[in-house]
């Protein structure tokens, strides 16, 4: 909201902390109107208005009234407008505005602090970064108001005498903690040109009675009086122009009313384009600044003027500070040319420059357009689990780009503890330190000349085992050492044995180093041995191993004891004699040996001896004990291994076979074989080896080409090797990559795919219609399809078919890039089946058909209707006209028309067609309001058609109102509201009609006549009476047939009055018959009806007498006697010679009579004889 006066009233203060007023107080009159003259009707302009122009435009069909506001007459109390809901922190916002130079503007903005936590602070802003509050002085002021009762702040910016520099584009932005808000809004500072004073005044004076159009009681408005102003003369109308505009804005209302000007508000419009700033003479520029210069940013600005003394020295300002000569700024005098050139402009160059000369400046504005800030490098998916990191990176073009951040259509704010930003030269980030699952969605970045996004999938956080722990078997006083490794690092866990938890002690250790977990027992003993759990806290998973007490049991033995192999692996064992094991592990086979003396151990694969002691692969001999060990085990080590123990006394053998099982290879031949708009399908190969486990199924990755992030497609393994990739961005370069899982863990990832792009054949061609036909050629034509997509179009297919058959000829053999081809060579008279199909990248659309065959035969003349002028408009016609269109049309051979209503054929016994030749007749006898809707015509010649539409609507009165109801009562004023009536006679309503009756007299009458709105103030209320109200509802047709009468009355009760009545003595009215006026005598001609009458008085009413010759006039029909209000009437129908004679009328009662008698002369038509031949 913008206003411009010369000062602000005090009401304007007060009245925000004034509590809303009441129905009452909204609709009541601002003066009271004196007793001898009635009210102004609603809608009615006030008779004066401020002297100085408003910035903001006043609309036409305004409803609030304008008034006079001087120190003696402060500014009434008007009905506000209805306020529009606005979002955001304003509840009202400066808007543009336009003021002539010289005059004062304000600029209001209010603000909600109902919901904010800390005061608001608001700046105002000129251009993008010019703030205004450094700037207060003589000409800015700024003000801020607060009310209690509505927690509304209210800030004002008022610019003093307003000049050319002052115009341009402004901002007001609002900050309270963590919210923010902003409104835009320009000033125009206009010094209009003087109009033609034309014959103007018959425009501002109106008609009718409504609120926009109609005659101003103008008088009503005034102090009664009783003295008769003499006339005055009215001067040739330039003269009025010329006195208001040389007059003082407090003389027009005085001046209005002298030359019968009613419409003030259009006057003061009018005479505010006439008024013309005058331009100032220079003495010192012969051409001055221009008001604005624009450029983008880094672009050159030239600033030139012209002096008159070529000698002159000049000052240049920029935003009242001297600009000194620089490699930036550099200052030119050739003859009586300055000039001042801005090289490489930058924002901070968009801002208000002066020229001074002596004692004379000229102004003008700079406007720096910053260039688009385009992204360079996308934003990448993300997939995650809970709790992960998450880096969205962009890279834009220019260094210290502003860029907005959004999580789908909220913008997030800087001050968020969640997100972080970060920006490093052209690269910016958006961090989310922890993932959660409320943070899945799409996040946006936006530059003004750019936008990228980026879908974040979080998963809930599973917990993989890369290495469980095993089972142990040891010796008393040895080592003991369980160990595993899980893939979070953070993971803290318990571990247990045979369900009771182990807690460390001198010989108990627990060991946390990254992700791996160990417990180390020192000197085992046979209490040690059991079930040992690993336990990790937060995951429902558990890891378990057995400890073995191995026993060392001392016998005799007789020296020849014959060896023996004493084999122990059901740890390892998964078949008889077979031991797994995790590539990468290590396996460690303690076997116990018997016999004396010492046996002797060898250790071979298949046919080869291990002798190592130290390595890889290496033998350790202990006493009674062989060990074999191998360090990372590998997939070469697979295979068939024997033990053989010989001594004198005999040879004992075992055979193991040591199975490596591994991580699969990578799938092979990963490829997309097809894809869609967002989607893609993937096909690779299994691995060649598995690992030596069963696959289990598959993972997939993606990521957009040329970045580095891979987005994970399913956390659950996917058993099949054809895999649909969907959410995928339509026209962006994709890569797959594929990993293979089975018992042991995942394989690494498969070769990237090719790059492929998810892309989409177009939609079918629409519109697909025949434009011309000859004997062997036809003309199609289509436009492009409504859906292209990124793969863009290349041109089209077009294709026939005979009816009946179904092998349809492709007629084109290159594409057709317009849309429109000729089909040559096609056999006469048959009928062909068109069908035209787009083809882009991804393949041929679906194809577009033509509603029916087309006969190949040539049409002499194309159909084409001819659309009276007055049918392009709604056609409007009143319940129970008759309505009767004739449309003419051309076409050879003769055309077929066929009427639609509303898109279905109309039906005959409600609406008459008649076509002949040249035209279709549309009747409808009795309109009807079922009869309103859109009318179609079609004019078909084969596959040829044109077809017109017109809109019919059948008006009928409205309903009344619904729900009238006294809603106030004060002083001597009601306040009435109702709602709409349900039937609005199928047009708008323009307004109401109310009417007021006391109960006791029952009397109707009008209060308003087309009252706008559903409202209204009933004034000049009788005291002591009671009154009902009813309400008409208005429209094209009229009012409505029935009124709705209020619920409930208004009832001015008598407060404080005792009234004597002063004795009063009846006069005696009693009179005898006496003729005010008596008759004249008459000459007529006779066949012509003529009349004589006179006026009488007299009280009680006398018995009149009409006589001719002294003869009583009875019934006789040729005579007819009127009495009205004493006039009395003789009228005599076609009087003929006969009736000629004394008339006579004798009026008579009780007090006496009296008599008046006259002479009529009838008179013969001449009669002219003709000869005969």
């Amino acid at each position: 909201m913008s206003e411009a006066t010369d000062a602000v009233p005090p009401e304007v203060e007060a009245e925000q902390a004034a509590p809303d007023p009441t129905p009452a107080e909204r609709d009541a009159p601002a003066e009271a109107p004196a007793p001898e003259e009635p009210p102004p009707a609603e809608g009615d302009e006030s008779p004066a208005e401020d002297a100085a122009p408003k910035p903001v435009a006043e609309e036409e069909n305004s409803e609030t009234p304008a008034t006079t506001e001087t120190a003696d007459n402060p500014a009434p109390e008007v009905e506000e407008p209805e306020k529009t809901e606005l979002s955001g922190l304003f509840v009202e916002k400066p808007v543009t505005a336009t003021a002539v130079a010289g005059k004062d503007m304000i600029f209001i903005a209010k603000v909600d602090s109902s919901k904010l936590t800390r005061k608001p602070t608001i700046k105002w802003l000129k251009g993008k970064w010019l703030d205004l509050g450094s700037k207060a002085g003589k000409h800015l002021q700024f003000k801020e108001t607060y009310d209690r009762n509505t927690k509304i702040y209210t800030y004002e910016m008022k610019i003093i005498k307003v000049v050319a520099g002052d115009a341009g584009g402004y901002r007001c932005e609002v900050i309270s903690k963590d919210k923010c808000d902003s409104s835009t809004f320009e000033i125009t500072v206009e010094a209009t040109e003087k109009e033609e004073e034309a014959d103007i005044l018959s425009a501002f004076k109106r008609s009718g009675a409504g609120e926009d159009d109609g005659d101003l009681d103008f008088s009503a408005l005034l102090k009664a009086t009783k003295k008769k102003k003499k006339p005055q003369p009215v001067a040739e109308e330039k003269d009025v122009w010329d006195i208001l505009k040389t007059a003082h804005p407090s003389e027009y209302e005085k001046i209005a009313f002298e030359y019968g000007i009613t419409d003030l508000r259009g006057m003061l419009k009018r005479l505010k384009k006439m008024k013309t700033v005058e331009p100032k003479h220079s003495d010192a520029f012969l051409k001055k600044l221009e008001s604005a210069y624009s450029c983008e940013k880094g672009k050159k600005i030239i600033l030139s003027v012209e002096l008159v003394d070529p000698n002159a020295q000049v000052k240049w300002l920029k935003n009242g500070q001297e600009i000194k000569p620089s490699a930036k700024y550099i200052i030119e005098s050739v003859g009586n040319i300055r000039t001042l050139t801005i090289n490489k402009s930058t924002l901070a160059d968009d801002a208000a420059y002066e020229c001074v000369v002596e004692n004379e400046k000229c102004f003008t504005e700079v406007f720096v357009k910053e260039p688009p800030i385009t992204i360079t490098k996308l934003m990448d998916d993300y997939h995650v689990v809970v709790g992960e990191r998450v880096e969205f990176e962009i890279e834009v073009s220019e260094e210290g780009a502003h860029v907005m951040w959004a999580y789908e259509d909220q913008e997030l704010s800087r001050d968020s503890q969640k997100f972080r930003f970060k920006k490093d030269g052209k690269k910016h980030w958006l961090i989310i330190q922890e993932a959660t699952l409320d943070d899945i969605g799409m996040y946006h970045a936006w530059t003004n000349g750019g936008h990228t996004k980026g879908e974040l999938e979080v998963e809930e956080k599973e917990l993989e085992v890369l290495q469980s722990i095993a089972d142990l078997t040891v010796r008393a006083a040895d080592q003991a050492m369980f160990k595993c490794e899980v893939s979070d690092e953070k993971v803290t866990g318990k571990w247990f044995k045979d369900g009771v938890e182990v807690l460390p002690s001198d010989r108990i250790k627990m060991t946390h180093i990254g992700r791996m977990h160990r417990l180390t027992i020192d000197e085992v003993k046979p209490e040690d041995a059991g079930d040992y759990t690993f336990i990790p806290d937060g995951y429902a998973l558990s890891l378990s191993a057995k400890l073995n007490f191995l026993e060392i049991k001392i016998d005799y033995v007789p020296r020849q004891d014959p060896p023996k192999i004493h084999l122990d692996t059901t740890g390892n064992m998964v078949s008889q004699n077979t031991i797994i094991v995790v590539a990468g592990n290590k396996l460690r086979l303690d076997v116990e040996i018997s016999g004396e003396p010492a046996p002797t151990v060898v250790w071979m694969k298949g046919d080869q001896p291990i002798t190592d002691v130290e390595g890889r692969m290496r033998v350790e001999a202990r006493k009674d004990l062989s060990c074999f060990v191998i360090e990372g085990a590998e997939r070469a080590d697979e295979g068939n291994y024997s033990i053989t123990v010989t001594n004198p006394a005999g040879e004992d053998k075992a055979n193991l076979f040591v199975k490596i099982v591994d991580v699969p290879d990578e799938p092979e031949n990963v490829k997309c074989t097809a894809v869609g708009e967002d989607c893609a399908t993937i096909v690779w190969d299994p691995p060649k080896f598995d690992g030596g486990a069963p696959i289990k199924g598959y993972l997939m990755e993606r990521k957009k080409k040329g970045s580095s992030r891979w987005t994970k497609l399913n956390f659950d393994v996917y058993e099949s090797t054809t895999y649909e990739a969907k959410r995928m961005i339509e026209g962006v370069l994709y890569e797959m990559r594929v990993f293979a899982v089975n018992g042991i863990g995942l394989s690494p990832p498969s070769l990237n795919s090719k790059p492929f792009m998810p892309i989409a054949p177009t939609s079918e061609p629409v519109r697909l219609m025949v434009h011309d036909v000859t004997d062997t050629t036809c003309t199609l034509k289509w436009l492009a399809p409504e859906k292209i997509g990124a793969g863009g179009l290349d041109g089209y297919i077009i294709e026939y078919c005979k009816e009946g058959g179904t092998e349809w000829v492709q007629v084109n053999k290159e594409l057709c890039e317009r849309q429109g081809y000729v089909v040559r060579d096609l056999p006469t008279g048959e009928k062909i089946n068109f069908r035209v199909m787009a083809k882009n990248i991804a393949g041929l659309s679906p194809p577009a058909l033509l509603a029916q065959s087309v006969t190949i035969r040539e049409i002499m003349e194309l159909p084409k209707i001819r659309l009276p002028r007055n049918l392009r408009q709604k056609y409007i016609r009143k319940v129970g006209e008759k309505i009767n269109l004739t449309i003419p049309f051309q076409g050879k051979p003769r055309p077929v028309a066929t009427w639609y209503k509303d898109g279905e054929p109309i039906d005959p016994k409600k609406v008459g067609v008649l076509n002949s030749n040249v035209d279709s007749i549309l009747f409808i006898r009795s309109a009807e309001r079922e009869h309103s809707g859109k009318y179609e015509l079609v004019l078909q010649i084969e596959n040829m058609e044109d077809r017109a539409s017109l809109e019919i609507r059948i008006v009928d009165k409205p309903g009344p109102p619904v729900g009238v109801n006294v809603a106030e009562v004060w002083g001597f004023n009601a306040a009435l509201e109702w709602k709409p009536p349900k039937d609005d006679g199928n047009c708008d309503i323009t307004g109401y009609t109310i009417q007021k009756a006391d109960k006791k007299t029952m009397e109707w009458f009008t209060v308003y006549e087309h009252n706008r709105r559903p409202n209204c103030t009933a004034s000049d209320l009788v005291m002591g009476n009671e009154y009902t109200f009813r309400v008409y509802s208005e429209n094209l047709c009229g009012l409505s047939e029935e009124p709705c009468f209020s619920k409930n009355t208004a009832a001015i009760p008598k407060i404080g009055l005792d009234y004597n009545r002063a004795p009063f003595k009846e006069k005696d009215m009693n009179a005898c018959p006496k003729f005010t006026q008596p008759l004249q005598d008459r000459s007529v001609v006779a066949g012509y009806s003529t009349a004589i009458s006179c006026s009488v008085r007299g009280f009680p009413k006398p018995k009149i007498v009409w006589m001719r010759n002294r003869m009583i006039l009875g019934d006789d029909p040729k005579f007819l006697m009127q009495n009205n209000q004493g006039v009395l009437t003789l009228n005599i129908r076609k009087p003929s010679l006969y009736d000629g004679g004394k008339y006579s009328c004798k009026a008579m009662n009780d007090l006496g009579e009296d008599e008046v008698e006259c002479k009529l002369e009838i008179r013969a038509v001449p009669v002219e004889k003709t000869e005969k031949d």
